[in-house]
């Protein structure tokens, strides 16, 4: 079976995160020192797509785009709402899963998000005048 290495880092993460308490379990490795420890899987906000579920990718305030993930469930429906569909990845999967997509950031418990689009009211009367011709 061909998997991409994205696909590879997804099974190998469910697959760690399964063993993480029993007997004979692989240390964690996220790849960034500043995290020493086992990697937790975190929630990582989805879409849904025709192959099942994409990794939804957000825009820094200087327009970076960037993968997010939280430590909670409530820290991310706080920050982009209870409606948000999610699924658990460990940080390797979720880098693996942006990778190919050229997201090479990663936020973990972003706090700030932008409050959501609200549709135009329905009397929209023009700010300028029209004139005729």
């Amino acid at each position: 079976m061909s998997r991409t290495p994205a696909e590879a880092a997804a099974v190998a993460a469910v697959t760690h995160s399964d063993r993480a308490g029993g007997a004979g379990a692989l240390p964690a490795d996220d790849g960034d020192p500043s995290h020493p420890g086992p990697a937790e899987p975190l929630y990582v906000p989805v879409r849904p797509c025709a192959c099942g579920f994409a990794l939804r990718v957000y825009r820094t305030p200087l327009g970076t785009r960037t993968a997010v993930a939280f430590t909670s469930r409530r820290r991310l429906s706080d920050c982009l709402g209870r409606d948000v569909p999610s699924v658990r990845l460990a940080l390797p999967a979720v880098r693996a899963l942006a990778e190919p997509l050229g997201v090479t950031l990663v936020r973990v418990d972003p706090q700030l998000s932008a409050a959501p689009v609200r549709p135009f009211p329905e009397d929209t009367t023009p700010l300028l005048p029209t004139l005729p011709g």
